[in-house]
């Protein structure tokens, strides 16, 4: 089963990904697409880490993501991936149109071919008002059509409130 867990910041979308995977009864690996430049990117990451069991693998990847999504994929594995606007945000930022590209079409052409259980965790970033900058525009446009794109190639797709899922797709939890 490959899944979508979409979410606005702290809406719980993180711990629900968790705990399918461990629910899963699958060997998981966690793969962390942050960059923490700063003291709060920090804490969020020591708090995610705290979280997880100490058997979980761990892999950290900023930029190539379907490379690790093919090598790591398996029967019988589970992948959680957290998160795919953290992903974006750091190809965005390397200014290099080409590269980011290249990784997105590369991760849209591998989804619905890799083995196992597929976790990803996105934030919902476009149900606000349309942000004032360019640069902020684009990143809410192509998170959102990234979204969309992962959606159709996952069996369930689930938008989480307030810590509840609401079922946007598939088989329900």
């Amino acid at each position: 089963m490959h899944s979508l867990i979409l979410g606005g910041a702290r809406s719980g979308k993180s711990r629900l990904a968790e705990q399918l995977a461990s629910d899963s009864g699958l060997a998981v690996t966690y793969i962390a697409t942050s960059q923490p430049l700063d003291g709060e990117m920090n804490e969020r990451v020591r708090l995610h880490r705290e979280r997880r069991p100490e058997a979980w693998g761990l892999i950290e990847e900023p930029l190539a993501l379907a490379r690790v999504l093919r090598a790591e994929a398996g029967e019988g594995r589970c992948l959680l991936v957290d998160c795919l606007t953290l992903w974006l945000t750091n190809l965005l930022m390397l200014e290099d149109e080409q590269r980011l590209v290249e990784e997105r079409d590369a991760l849209l052409d591998c989804i619905e071919h890799l083995p196992g259980t597929l976790i990803l965790v996105s934030n919902e970033t476009g149900l606000g008002v349309v942000p004032m900058g360019e640069l902020t525009r684009r990143y809410v446009d192509l998170a959102g059509w990234l979204h969309q794109a992962v959606a159709a190639r996952c069996q369930r797709v689930v938008l989480t409130v307030a810590g509840l899922p609401l079922m946007l797709k598939g088989p329900a939890l």
